[in-house]
């Protein structure tokens, strides 16, 4: 599976950030050949405190849905609507991931 993660490290106004998220879900519902969406609160870390705030995940069937999905127009106005939000606290990755059974 090939993945688009954005992970955000914790805002200054987490209200603030959460009430913008909402809306940008809606964006990212647009990019298209999305096999699912995974999204991660961070709740702390073994020491405590995490600096992350959020993770969220865009997942993909193969690697030519993923070039075709971060290539689109939907993809660069959820990737616009992010960075000039929240350019700040924002990290993005391409992935690919191996899944092994326990």
């Amino acid at each position: 599976m090939f993945k688009m993660i954005a992970i955000y490290k914790k805002p200054s106004n987490i209200e603030a950030f959460e009430d913008w998220y909402k809306a940008h879900i809606e964006l990212a519902k647009k990019v298209p050949n999305v096999k699912e969406f995974r999204f991660t609160k961070i709740n702390g870390g073994p020491r405590g405190e995490s600096d992350l705030h959020f993770i969220a995940e865009l997942c993909f069937a193969s690697k030519e849905d993923f070039k075709t999905a971060m290539s689109s127009p939907e993809n660069m106005a959820a990737g616009k609507d992010a960075f000039t939000n929240y350019k700040d606290i924002l990290s993005v990755h391409f992935a690919e991931e191996t899944i092994l059974k326990a």
